[in-house]
Formats: C-alpha cells, structure tokens, sequence
C-alpha cells in the first residue's frame, strides 16, 4: 500500500515527471560579496505567500518571547526508546583509539590507492582478458565459459557492480578514466538497504565495511530552524530549535536490515578492490569513448587511446555526465564530460573546478540534465562535533539556503552548504585582501551575530562552528544536478527497456542521477549492481543478455524514480520551510505531517527487495 501510494503520488506530479526547473534570475550581476551569479527566489506557492506576507502590517509583539524548551531537545522519548531497544545498537562515546583507527584506515587506503594496488597495470594489463577477441560472440554461457562483463566506471556504482557480477561466476573489468582512487569528497552513508545488498553481494565485504564504518543510526536525526523564526500564532522557534526529529534504526529494525554506517571513499574502494573483484580488475586511466555492437551481438569497447576490449555485455557506471549513456541514447555531442565522480573529481584544483562550473552548464543542456537551483560548498571538517553524542544527521533550514552536517566518523564532520542561485557561478580568485574567498562567503551567508546574513538572520553557531573548523583548500564547490526520471518519453524502446539497449546498460547515476537530500544516491548504485548481477546470472545463451538488461532496468526504474523524486521534491521546499513557521493552523500542521511521514519514508527506503 506505501509503495502504491508514492507511485500514484510521484506519477501525479508533474515536476518531477517533466524534470521542472525552478525559475531564477538571470541577471549576471554580483551579490554584495562579489560572487559571480544572483540567489534565485522562492517559486510557486512559496513566492506568493512571501509577497502577500511582505505587504501584511507586521505586529511585533507576536514574534516576542522564547522558543518551546521541548524544542532544545536533541533526542525526545519517542527516540529514545527506540533506541534503548535491546537490539538496536548502543552507542559508543568518541575516543582517541577509534579515532586514530579510522583515520589511519583512511590514510592507509589513500596510500594504497597511490601505489595502484591492485590495479590492472604491468603483466596484469598487458594479459587481460578483455584484450582477446572472443572466437565466437554467439554461445552457449556456461561455468567454464561464462558472461564477460565490462564496466565504464570505478565509482561505487561500478565497484558494486562488478563484484555482484564477479560473485555469480562472470568475469568482469573496469574502466575508470582517473589516473588514481583520489580521495574525493567525504566519507559515503552506506544506508541499511544498501548493506543489506552488498551482504547479499560478499559477505567479506559487507563485514569489511561494517568494521571499517562509523554507526550512524544510534542518535538522532532531523530538521531545525537555522534562526529564528515563528509567532505566537504559529510557534516561536529559537535558532538551531528542532522541527522534526526521528531515528533511522527502527524502520530498519522492522525490516531486520543492519544499522547505516559511514565509510570514508577510499576504505570502500580499497575494501571492494581486495575482496569483492579479482586482482587487476580495474584499470585506471581508461575513458571508454565508444562502443561497437558486432552481428554476433557481443561488444567492442573503445578506449580514449584507441585500446580495443571485448566482452559480451557493457554497463555504463560513469556518473552523470555519462559517456555510455551519451552513445546508449543517442544524445548530442558535448553530453559525456568529466565526471566529477568519487573515483575522478579529486584530480580538480579550484582553477580546474571553476572551468568546469562553466562547461557544466553546456554538457547538462546537452544531456537533458536539471539544473536543481542550488550550488554545493561541501568540507570534512577534522572536528569534533559539540553535539556528536546525541546528533547523526541535522539541517538547519532557512530562506534561500539550508546547511546540512553529518558525522563522517573518526571525529570529523561532513558538511554542506546549499544556496540557492544559477548554475556557472564561481567564487573570486584569492587576494591579498581577501586570501579565502570561499570561507569569506560562507562566514557571510551563516553569520551567528553581528546582523547575521544578507537578510538580517543570525543562523545558529552550529553551522560556523563546522565552516571555521574547515580550510579553504578543503572546501570544495560545485552545482547540483540531477536527471528527469526515465519515464519520461515517448520512445517505445525506452518504455520497454528504459535504461537498457541490446548488450549496454547503465547503473548509477549515469541511470538516475538523484539530490543528496535522503542520502540514497550511492545506495540506489547499489541496489542496481545487485539486481543487474541477478538478471545477468539467469541468462543462458549470449541471445538472452537484452532480454535480461531490459529486465533489470524495468525492475529498477520505478524505486529509482519514486525516491530520485522525493529527493527532488525535498530539495525544492527546504528552503520555503522557514515560512511555514509564520502562518498559524498550516505551519503546525505541515510540520506535525513531516514528523509522522519520516517514519514511512524510511520503511520505504529499508526494503531487502530490490
């Protein structure tokens, strides 16, 4: 019935099927801090009531007094007896031996990553398997004979991939065009759904990762006001006051999924590259630029260096700006570019990543990409949280931008800022006036005091705590993106096989690129390398791979799309959520219906079906 219910709902709404983007300006002047692009305003609904509470008379004494204690909370009963639950687990205080223990594990994985172990490189390469042309690409699949798999993609969506494959008896190879496992970005929330898949994948994996991860589902989780905001009408909020809360443990307990853990990058990948693949199954420095579908119906892949592999089935886990998925859909040219992926972006300086911001904007027309509205500063922050014993997940909301923090284990947090404003934009070069222009900014935008922001609100020094704790070569910006659902078109081929064609299928986001919002973009990989693996181990003649391909993806592309579009949907009305604050009857009321959604938002998330 819940799964019913949020098909029917997402069906229905038209911006998440047609891929709406959020109208903005498209003026190019500068914001009083001299950053290139103008903030973008509320849209709809949201703009309409701002405007008519502008031209209201404003009664001070409404907004006088102090926010409910209750508010100031970090974990409620509700919370609290759910995890005081015998088998949920209990959490245990930071300390210098778990500490230093992930972060070593974290440096010794970047190290290994650096000297390419594992990798196909040498003998291993000059011997691989791919690089022979197969007598005959129309067979009989058998044990000694079996499916040769290659894969354009060393993300997560790839690693996952080609172990499930590897573990049904396939032989598998992957591409990855970085020229090392740069340690980009910060650690991944492996969330129960997707450890439940990659324990069905390795089991050596899965408790590879859990002894490697951070438990994260033993605190709480949720949404608070950035500052403060509210009346006596609707309720007066203090900045940093709870509006939801919620634990992730009990739905997955329901399900009898494991608790959510976080892994930095480089541990999971060094974790799949020794347990989950053979030795030299990943080839670093490889762009797939093309493919070929042969009569006998096998694949011939084609390196940026004109390097030849053959194989009978091709999966396109290369990101968002998809190669595969370029040639797969026919796009335009210019639609696959650099793929800012957990494999590649770490090669990107700032110099490198403002180019990119511009080219960006052309390869997402170019793919049918959306633009979300928002830009991304993103940081791991090697601190020590002043709520950590209580606090997982949170986001402080406001007008025009939201903050969101998460612990990244091994006392670090991961945080990000989003604001709102149009894509291209790009922070000033350093100065000796100014020699971090991007904490510049942020210190700006979630100002504690002094007048606060541009708007006069005085954020919550949760939010500064983690910016100051960050240095400016840390930080790293980019522009979110994500991808209309698939559904969307008129091409039967599409319709019947959505992300499928012949022998090549995509995964990931080269499949589903989603918003961050729910923390489900890797774990959607996953589940896809799962049921890719299982559709694939059926077949049993090389004429059965489309028809197997064509299966994965109408199994998968209905889940993809429900949640990418909740994630859509939740990213757009984040920043209209302070207003609900200020309009009695609603405003209680839209807050009480988030607090008793999240529950079976997360029921829906945690499924052991895929």
């Amino acid at each position: 019935m819940i799964k019913k219910a949020l098909l029917v709902f997402f069906l229905s709404t038209p911006s998440i099927i047609d891929g709406f983007t959020l109208p903005r300006s498209t003026s190019p002047s500068s914001t009083s801090l001299n950053v290139i692009g103008q903030q973008a305003e509320s849209f709809g609904p949201a703009s309409l009531l701002r405007s008519l509470k502008r031209n209201l008379p404003q009664i001070d004494w409404l907004a006088e007094g102090e926010g409910s204690p209750d508010n100031k909370i970090n974990i409620p009963n509700y919370v609290e007896q759910v995890l005081a639950q015998p088998s949920a687990p209990k959490r245990q205080a930071e300390n210098e031996e778990r500490t230093e223990r992930i972060r070593s594990r974290f440096e010794e994985a970047a190290s290994d990553a650096q000297a390419l172990k594992g990798m196909c490189v040498g003998e291993l390469d000059a011997k691989a398997w791919w690089r022979t042309k197969p007598a005959n690409g129309k067979r009989l699949i058998t044990k000694e004979d079996p499916l040769r798999v290659l894969i354009a993609g060393g993300g997560l969506a790839g690693l996952v991939a080609a172990a499930a494959c590897h573990a049904k008896g396939m032989k598998v190879s992957i591409f990855e065009q970085a020229s090392s496992y740069a340690p980009y970005g910060g650690p991944i929330q492996i969330q129960s759904n997707a450890l439940r898949a990659i324990q069905q994948i390795s089991p050596k994996c899965f408790e590879e990762l859990c002894a490697a991860g951070t438990v994260t589902a033993d605190r709480v989780s949720g949404l608070k006001i950035g500052y403060r905001k509210g009346n006596k009408l609707a309720g007066l909020y203090d900045a940093g006051d709870w509006l939801v809360r919620f634990d992730t443990i009990g739905p997955a307990l329901e399900a009898g999924l494991p608790a959510t853990v976080v892994v930095d990058r480089p541990v999971i990948q060094q974790i799949f590259v020794k347990h989950g693949i053979p030795e030299g199954a990943v080839r670093i420095g490889s762009r797939i630029q093309s493919y070929e579908t042969k009569e006998d119906g096998s694949i011939v892949a084609t390196l940026e260096n004109g390097t030849q592999a053959y194989g009978d089935v091709l999966i396109g886990a290369d990101g968002i700006w998809s190669q595969i998925r370029k040639l797969l859909h026919g796009l335009d040219d210019g639609a696959g570019g650099f793929a800012a992926s957990g494999a590649a972006g770490g090669a990107l300086d700032d110099a490198e990543a403002r180019k990119l911001a511009k080219d960006t904007v052309k390869i997402a027309q170019k793919a049918a990409r959306r633009f979300s509205g928002f830009t991304c500063y993103a940081a791991l922050a090697p601190h020590r949280a002043s709520n950590i014993e209580d606090v997982s997940y949170q986001i402080l909301l406001g007008e025009k931008k939201y903050f969101v923090s998460t612990d990244g284990g091994g006392e670090r947090q991961q945080w990000f800022a989003l604001i709102r404003e149009p894509a291209g934009g790009v922070d000033p070069e350093p100065t000796e006036d100014d020699p971090h222009p991007k904490l510049t900014r942020l210190r700006k935008e979630f100002a504690a005091n002094g007048g606060g922001d541009d708007d006069g609100n005085e954020w919550d020094p949760f939010a500064l705590e983690l910016i100051n704790a960050s240095s400016e070569d840390d930080i790293k910006r980019r522009d979110l993106y994500d991808g209309a659902p698939l559904l969307a078109t008129t091409n039967p081929q599409r319709l019947l096989s959505p992300w499928a064609k012949g022998p090549v299928a995509l995964c990931g986001d080269a499949a589903h690129p989603m918003m961050p919002n729910l923390g489900q973009g890797g774990c959607q990989a996953t589940e896809d390398g799962f049921r890719l693996a299982e559709e694939l181990a059926k077949v049993r003649h090389t004429d059965d791979i489309a028809g197997a391909l064509g299966q994965y993806s109408r199994i998968r592309v209905i889940r993809t799309s429900i949640i990418q579009g909740f994630a859509q949907l939740g990213s757009d009305l984040l920043v209209d959520f302070d207003l609900m604050m200020t309009i009695p009857i609603l405003g209680p009321f839209f807050l009480k219906m988030t607090q008793l959604s999240m529950p079976w938002v997360l029921r829906f998330l945690y499924t052991a079906e895929f």
